[in-house]
């Protein structure tokens, strides 16, 4: 008889939270439903545990501003509620209820020093102490990852700048984002491209994988080789113009983290993931065919 799974599913009215869904949709051994409670409500959690039972959570809830994270920069108290008060809650509840909780959080916490240079492939690993808190919102996620790592229930997926196959009506997407920019600074970072990792996520999630993952794809690619692929494969009229990070930081009011993570810990566990430079090569190939559907 194969295993039942029931899974809960926070922020599932997010980007990332559909995504999820429509994978586990496709899957007939796993029962789901996606909690409409705030994580600042400790009592909604409780009745929604108790009413569902689930076997396992994954929590896709979380700010991060709209938008972009300089919406945290005046939205203080709103932010830790989310991203601290309401990530602790749940998993605290959940650890009281012997669940295991999948949670999707940031690399953003990392920015290129003198010991991990740009360009070096000199990498920040999970154990790697956190150096960046140019904003609020990377701030937040430092804060609620150290405090997680107490309880022995968490799955921590480090996501980075995510990618999708479509830019129509999905405005988180990176690509979606960097197409509307005036000017981009150009810096190679590690990225997640979500047709590789969020089957991996839901794998993890079932096999019960617990500890802190970089969740992005081996590798760096820069703002400019997405825009050159971008212009190559989707719309040939396309142009952009670079600026500096210094002058970037005049029209922000909060930093940017650029880093590359290590994914040696990930690919222990699957070793077929691509490369972000190959991964990124296929995406376009499926966001075209997308593209040409949609504009017909």
């Amino acid at each position: 008889m194969q295993q039942q799974y029931k899974i809960l599913i926070f922020g599932g009215n997010g980007w990332i939270g559909g995504k999820i869904i429509n994978l586990l949709k496709d899957n007939k051994e796993i029962e789901f439903e996606c909690s409409q409670s705030r994580l600042e409500n400790r009592s909604d959690i409780e009745k929604d545990i108790d009413k569902f039972q689930p076997t396992m959570i994954i929590n896709c809830a979380g700010v991060t501003g709209r938008p972009n994270v300089d919406w945290c920069e005046d939205h203080k108290i709103e932010t830790i509620r989310s991203n601290v008060i309401g990530t602790l809650n749940l998993v605290d509840i959940a650890s009281q209820h012997k669940i295991h909780v999948t949670n999707f959080a940031t690399g953003c916490i990392y920015q290129y020093d003198q010991q991990h240079p740009m360009g070096s492939g000199i990498s920040f690993n999970e154990e790697d102490p956190y150096n960046y808190d140019g904003s609020f919102y990377s701030k937040t996620k430092a804060m609620v990852e150290t405090l997680l790592k107490c309880y022995d229930n968490v799955l921590t997926l480090r996501l980075r700048m995510p990618i999708s196959d479509h830019i129509t009506n999905e405005p988180r997407n990176f690509i979606s984002k960097i197409i509307k920019y005036q000017r981009v600074v150009n810096i190679p970072n590690s990225m997640s491209i979500l047709y590789d990792l969020l089957p991996i996520s839901i794998d993890m999630t079932l096999k019960g994988y617990k500890g802190i993952y970089n969740f992005v794809n081996p590798g760096v690619i820069s703002h400019n080789e997405i825009l050159n692929l971008y212009k190559n494969e989707i719309d040939q009229n396309f142009t952009y113009e670079n600026f500096s990070e210094e002058e970037q930081s005049k029209i922000l009011k909060a930093g940017r983290s650029n880093n590359q993570l290590d994914t040696k810990k990930l690919q222990l566990l699957y070793p077929n993931l691509d490369n972000i430079q190959v991964s990124i090569q296929k995406l376009f190939q499926r966001m075209k065919s997308f593209e040409n559907v949609n504009n017909k």
